[in-house]
C-alpha cells in the first residue's frame, strides 16, 4: 500500500475511535443526568409520604392508605360493601389474637428489626423448588408499612419504597406499637380492616373477646381476607386454621411467645380473655355466627361499656 493511502487509513481509523469515544461520553453523562433524575423525582415522593414517626408512634391508629382507597372506591361503586373499621388500643385486644398473628404471618416478628432475611432465604429455596413464585418472605413490619403508607402493586420502586420505610420504622416506633397498628388496619373481609370490626363482622363481639378460636381464624384470613374467611369457611381456610394451630403448640414457638411478651400495665389487671389450652380440631372451624341485618350497616364506633353498678347490701 503506498504511503499516502495507508496515512489516510490510519487517519479514517482515529476519527472514528475519537468519534465512538464522545459518543460513549455522551450517553454515559445522559443516563448519569436521567438517574439523578429518577433519585430526584423519587426523593421528593418519599418526603411527600414520609411519615411523622413521633406523632404515629402513640394515640389511636389512623387510617391507613388501603382503607382511604377502599372509601374511594365505594363512591364509585356503590354496591361494595360499607366499610367496617374502629380502631382500638392494643390492651383492648385479645391477647391471644396477637399472637395468632405473629404465627400465621412472621413466627419471627421479636427477633427481626424489620426484615427477616431466614424467612426470605427460605421463601426464595421453596419458590425454585416449585419453579414458581408461591411463598412470600414479608414481615408483619412491612406489610404495616405497605398498608399504611404505600400501593399494593408489585413493582420493584414499591418494594424500595417498603424497605426504607420498613428500616425507619423499626428504629422509631416499639414492637408493641407496630403489632398495634398492623391490627388496627389488617384487612379481615370485603371492607372489614382491623380485628375490632372483624369480631363484630364475624361473632358479634369485641376484640377484647376473642377466644382461641376465634383468634386463629382471623389470622387465618390475613393472606386473602375475601375468598378464605369465617363466612366462606373454604377448605383452604380450614387447612390453614389448623396450621396456625400447630404453629401455636409448637414448644419453640411457646418458648418465644414466654421471652419476648410484654408485662401488662396493670399486672393485678386480669387478662381479657383466658386462651384454650386444646389446639383446634384440624378437620374443621368453629362456624362462624349467621350474618345479621344489622350487617347491611356499618359498625358503629366502639364504646366501652358503662361499669356494672354493685347491688346494695340489705341492712
Amino acid at each position: 500500500m503506498p504511503p499516502r493511502r495507508r496515512s489516510h487509513t490510519q487517519s479514517r481509523r482515529k476519527n472514528n475511535a475519537s468519534m465512538l469515544s464522545r459518543l460513549f461520553k455522551r450517553l454515559m453523562q445522559l443516563l448519569l443526568v436521567a438517574l439523578a433524575t429518577v433519585v430526584l423525582i423519587d426523593g421528593l415522593y418519599l418526603a411527600s409520604i414520609w411519615p411523622d414517626w413521633e406523632v404515629l408512634s402513640q394515640g389511636p391508629v389512623p387510617k391507613s392508605n388501603f382503607i382511604l382507597r377502599y372509601e374511594e372506591q365505594r363512591k364509585e361503586d356503590g354496591k361494595l360493601p360499607p366499610l367496617r373499621w374502629t380502631p382500638v388500643a392494643l390492651q383492648r385486644i385479645a391477647p391471644m389474637m396477637g399472637k395468632a398473628a405473629i404465627a400465621a404471618e412472621d413466627s419471627r416478628f421479636y427477633e427481626h428489626e424489620g426484615i427477616d432475611t431466614e424467612a426470605i432465604q427460605e421463601a426464595m429455596e421453596k419458590n425454585l423448588e416449585k419453579g414458581k413464585v408461591v411463598y412470600g418472605a414479608s414481615t408483619i413490619s412491612q406489610q404495616t408499612v405497605k398498608n399504611m403508607f404505600l400501593s399494593g402493586s408489585r413493582d420493584y420502586l414499591r418494594k424500595w419504597h417498603e424497605l426504607l420505610l420498613t428500616w425507619s420504622m423499626e428504629r422509631n416506633l416499639s414492637k408493641p406499637r407496630i403489632l398495634e397498628i398492623y391490627l388496627n388496619v389488617a384487612e379481615f373481609g370485603p371492607g372489614v380492616y382491623g380485628v375490632e370490626a372483624a369480631s363484630h363482622y364475624y361473632w358479634n363481639i369485641p376484640a377484647s373477646a376473642l377466644s382461641y378460636d376465634q383468634a386463629v381464624q382471623l389470622a387465618a384470613c390475613l393472606p386473602s381476607p375475601k375468598k378464605h374467611n369465617p363466612k366462606t369457611n373454604t377448605r383452604t381456610f380450614q387447612r390453614r386454621v389448623a396450621k396456625i394451630a400447630r404453629h401455636l403448640k409448637a414448644p419453640e414457638t411457646q418458648a418465644s411467645e414466654a421471652a419476648v411478651e410484654p408485662a401488662p400495665a396493670n399486672p393485678a389487671e386480669k387478662p381479657a380473655v383466658t386462651p384454650l389450652v386444646e389446639p383446634l380440631p384440624t378437620d374443621g372451624v368453629t362456624p362462624p355466627v349467621e350474618p345479621t341485618p344489622a350487617d347491611a350497616a356499618p359498625e358503629p364506633a366502639a364504646v366501652d361499656p358503662a361499669p356494672d353498678t354493685p347491688t346494695p347490701t340489705p341492712p
